[in-house]
Formats: structure tokens, C-alpha cells, sequence
């Protein structure tokens, strides 16, 4: 049978191409029932206020940088979206004077215009808001030398071989109205992919790369980070791919309830938990890793109820 058009733009795969069961199954998932979707190797934490939230992403860069050693360097990959970890990260390295110069990190991805990466002056710029809200706040004696910060290019070779030797501890990130993590959106209806998203084992293999954005991404950048301008943001970015999430120690996603809606954090947690990964729902593959965590601030779960505004 075949698939649905998407409601968002037919030229694209995303959620509401699915079966309508998995959606109305996701809807309906009480607080209760979210949490009851842990099982080995994916977990669901809840926290009640918006500081113990945080506090717990930024304690996960500590946690991380804290392991590397010379001879054994280790790090994080993180994002921009949530960013209100980042200055926490930075004040508990100073406070607690901790040493992370052999400790690495990585860059989840950054806006891709013009044949290249945005420069770090393009007011949305992840580099940008990595270094001014974490890194230049960190005690100069204290931070990892600058070729330890690796950020997306659009030559993405040094990018890669960053990964070969170090230990990534986790990677964390947000989830976007499409149900993406970093810029893992899902692919466009074309070619060998018009009537069936790619298989879970296909989209696994992609790696760093440039991609086109789904509008709904657009869009929702537009409004979280300018302002509701939408010709502000560029419409393909450069991001880590599953290649590179499969190596990373843990996934661990985090929801605040600002990013994606009540509806998409229950949707993602029922494919992972069930076992239903599809590439329409790139997040839903995460299903696959060995350890992943879903982070969520609990009032930020709200319902799935109509409500008319």
C-alpha cells in the first residue's frame, strides 16, 4: 500500500506520512506512559524544574571531559538548541578548576550557504554561539587547545578524522518539529525514494555531509532563534550523521518542551521503545543504539489534547 503525501509539502518525507495507529498511539501517551517506554538500552528521565534540567545536560560535558587523559582523550558532541547548558558548562569547569585540555568536543552542525560554511560573524552561527556562550568563558589555563574543538565544514575531511582515536562519551542534542537530531532531517520524496523513505539501514550509513532542509526546519529556526525571520535562515547546513552517532558511547536527548511539540516527544519515545524506526521519523532510528537517553522537563510534556486558541 502505498504511502501517504506528506501534510507539510509533498516533495518531502516526515512524520505524517506514517500509519495513522502509530499516531494515534503516540497521542494518546500519558506522562505515566512515557516513562513506562524505558527498556534496555533506551531510558526516560523526567525532571520537575527547568535548573535541575540543565544543570544535568551541562553536568554531561563534565562528565565527559572529566575521563580524558593524554593517552586516552575523550569528549562530547553537542548542540546548538538547547544552548542554556553551554555558560553552566563553562562556570563549573572555572568553579570546580577543572583541567579539560586533553578533552575534545564536537560541533553537531552549522549552517551551509554560499558554498561553505556561514563565517563565524553570520548572526546564527553554531560556531559562533559554542565559543561566545562556552568556551571564551572558560578560564584560558583550563580550556582544550583550539585544534580540540572540531566544527562542521564544508570540506568535511578533517571533520571526520577527528572522530578516529577519541572517545566519544555522548552525544546530545535537541529534537526539531521534524523529528530530527542535529540536522538529520528527513530526505525528500525523489528518485529511487519517491514512493518510500529509505530504509533504516541506508539512512544509518550516511555520514558528515551537506544537506537540504525540510521547510519545516526552516521555519522552525526562524522561530526559535530569529526572531520569526524566515529568510534569515539558510535552507541546507552541514551535519553529523549516523555514522558518527553510532560511535558515540550514548545518545541523549533533551527536551524542554521550546523545540519540539508535546506530540513529537511522545512520538519518538514510542518508535524508539517499540522498535519502529523509519527514516520518515529520523530520530525513530535511534531505536538501533545501544544506549540512549531521553531527558524531559516534565511540565514541557504538556498534552495532546485540542485545544482552540
Amino acid at each position: 500500500m502505498a504511502r501517504k503525501l506528506s501534510s507539510i509539502s509533498a516533495n518531502w518525507w516526515d512524520y505524517t506520512t506514517l500509519d495513522q495507529t502509530i499516531v494515534d498511539d503516540a497521542a494518546r501517551l500519558t506522562q505515566k506512559d512515557l516513562l513506562e517506554l524505558s527498556r534496555p538500552g533506551f531510558k526516560v528521565v523526567f525532571y520537575d524544574t527547568l535548573e535541575e534540567f540543565y544543570l544535568a545536560e551541562a553536568m554531561e560535558y563534565i562528565h565527559a571531559w572529566h575521563q580524558s587523559t593524554a593517552d586516552n582523550p575523550t569528549g562530547i558532541c553537542g548542540p546548538i538548541g538547547p544552548t542554556e547548558q553551554l555558560p553552566l558548562v563553562a562556570q563549573l569547569v572555572n568553579d570546580l578548576d577543572l583541567d579539560i585540555r586533553s578533552a575534545h568536543f564536537w560541533g553537531m552542525d552549522e549552517w551551509y550557504q554560499n558554498g561553505r560554511e556561514v563565517a563565524t560573524d553570520h548572526p546564527l552561527s553554531f560556531e559562533k554561539a559554542d565559543r561566545e556562550l562556552c568556551f571564551d568563558r572558560i578560564t584560558s589555563n583550563r580550556v582544550m587547545p583550539d585544534n580540540h574543538l572540531h566544527f562542521p565544514k564544508a570540506d568535511t575531511t578533517e571533520f571526520l578524522a577527528s572522530w578516529e582515536g577519541i572517545r566519544c562519551k555522548v552525544m546530545q542534542g535537541g529534537q526539531g518539529d521534524v523529528k530530527h537530531w542535529a540536522f538529520n532531517d528527513p530526505p525528500k520524496r525523489e528518485g529511487a525514494h519517491q514512493e518510500s523513505p529509505p530504509s533504516p539501514e541506508e539512512y544509518r550509513k550516511l555520514g558528515t555531509r551537506i544537506v537540504d532542509l525540510h521547510p519545516l526546519t526552516i521555519v522552525q529556526n526562524a522561530r526559535t532563534s530569529g526572531g520569526g525571520n524566515i529568510s534569515l535562515v539558510p535552507t541546507q547546513a552541514i551535519t553529523v550523521g549516523p555514522l558518527e552517532t553510532w560511535k558515540s558511547e550514548k545518545v541523549s536527548i533533551w527536551h524542554a518542551g521550546c523545540h519540539d511539540n508535546p506530540f513529537g516527544q511522545r512520538l519518538t519515545a514510542l518508535m524508539i521503545s517499540k522498535n519502529i524506526p523509519d527514516s520518515s521519523v529520523p530520530m525513530s532510528l535511534l531505536a538501533d543504539h545501544p544506549n540512549v537517553v531521553f531527558n524531559y522537563f516534565r511540565p514541557g510534556i504538556s498534552t495532546c489534547q485540542v485545544e482552540m486558541h
